[in-house]
C-alpha cells in the first residue's frame, strides 16, 4: 500500500515539477517581453523564483524516491554486494532521518497547535510565540509568505514516505539475498 502511494506521489511530483518548469519558462519570456515594451511586470520575477523553489523540492523528492541522486560511486562500486546493500540501507536511513528532522522543524516553525489554540488569530499567535511567519507578505505578489514556504513541510512528508518505502524495499532485498546465499 505504501509503495503504491509513494510511487503515485512521485509521479505527481514529477508532473508538477514539469508543469512548474514550463511555468518558469513562460514567466521569464513574459518578463522579457514586458520589459522590452517598457511595461515591466515585476511580479513575474518573484513568481518565477517561487515556482523554481517548489520545482526543486518536488524534483528532489521524486529523484530520491528513485534513488537517482547525483553520486560518486567509485567506492561503493568497489564494495562487495553485502556491504553495498548495507551502505544503501544506511543512505535510506539517513534520508529518512533528514526528512523526519525537517518535518519536526517545520511543525515547530508553523506551530499549528498554537495557531489552533489562538483561534487562528494571527495577532494573538504572534504575541504568544513571537513567530511572525503568518503576517509576512511577499514584496510584489503580496501573498503571505507561509504559502510559498509550504513546499518545505510537503517535501518533508513526501520524502519521509519515499524513504520508508525505500528502506523497507532495501531490507526485503537484503533478506532475500541472505536467503539466496543460504
Amino acid at each position: 500500500m505504501f509503495k503504491r502511494l509513494s510511487s503515485g506521489i512521485a509521479r505527481c511530483e514529477g508532473a508538477i515539477a514539469a508543469g512548474l518548469a514550463a511555468l518558469i519558462s513562460l514567466l521569464i519570456l513574459l518578463n522579457i517581453a514586458t520589459r522590452s515594451l517598457g511595461h515591466a511586470l515585476y511580479w513575474t520575477d518573484e513568481l518565477a523564483i517561487h515556482a523554481m523553489i517548489w520545482m526543486t523540492f518536488f524534483t528532489t523528492s521524486a529523484v530520491l524516491k528513485r534513488r537517482e541522486g547525483v553520486a560518486v560511486t567509485l567506492l561503493v562500486d568497489a564494495l562487495p554486494d553485502g556491504m553495498r546493500q548495507g551502505l544503501h540501507l544506511f543512505v535510506d536511513a539517513m534520508v529518512l532521518f533528514f526528512a523526519l528532522f525537517l518535518a519536526v522543524l517545520c511543525w515547530r516553525w508553523y506551530d499549528p497547535a498554537t495557531l489552533w489554540a489562538t483561534g487562528f488569530d494571527i495577532q494573538a499567535f504572534q504575541g504568544e510565540t513571537f513567530n511572525f511567519m503568518y503576517s509576512e507578505t511577499s514584496r510584489t505578489l503580496g501573498i503571505p509568505k507561509f504559502w510559498a514556504w509550504l513546499c518545505l513541510p510537503i517535501f518533508a512528508v513526501s520524502l519521509a514516505l519515499h524513504a520508508v518505502v525505500n528502506l523497507i524495499d532495501g531490507l526485503k532485498g537484503l533478506v532475500g539475498a541472505e536467503r539466496r546465499l543460504a
